[in-house]
């Protein structure tokens, strides 16, 4: 399978899923080195953006992600990797399990549900040119 890694200037996002309960655990970026020693060891490898390297989940803590299965979307521009955590089963650094801890409000029709963030209606999703929304082709 041919993965798009140009789209993103040589980067794919690829997101992390337990394979047990469908959790998403945490979403990093792969480059094809990346992408490539992920399939070869059978251990999720990012591209870190800021350190300009590789690195593999769990290298130092020993809290690795086993990839089970790996998908790709419709573009070949995105990644899904359903792994089996090892270790402690903490995956962020912040000590969680899963990366993704921090509530955002949305709103209902316009209005805030907490004050704090407002996205944007469904109405003005439905108006949104195509561009903005994707497609489903």
């Amino acid at each position: 399978m041919n993965i798009d890694f140009e789209k993103m200037q040589g980067l794919v996002p690829a997101i992390v899923q337990d394979s047990a309960n469908g959790d998403i655990l945490m979403l990093g970026f792969m480059n094809r080195e990346a992408f490539e020693k992920t399939l070869a060891v059978g251990y999720v490898t990012f591209y870190s953006r800021t350190r300009n390297e590789l690195w593999t989940k769990g290298e130092t803590s020993g809290n690795r992600l086993k990839v089970l299965s790996a998908t790709t979307d419709c573009d070949r521009d995105s990644l899904l990797i359903q792994v089996e955590v090892e270790g402690a089963g903490v995956v962020c650094h912040e000590g969680t399990r899963s990366c993704f801890t921090k509530k955002i409000a949305v709103s209902q029709g316009g209005e805030s549900l907490s004050g704090s963030v407002v996205t944007a209606s469904a109405d003005s999703r439905a108006k949104a040119p195509h561009s903005e929304l994707g497609s489903a082709r």
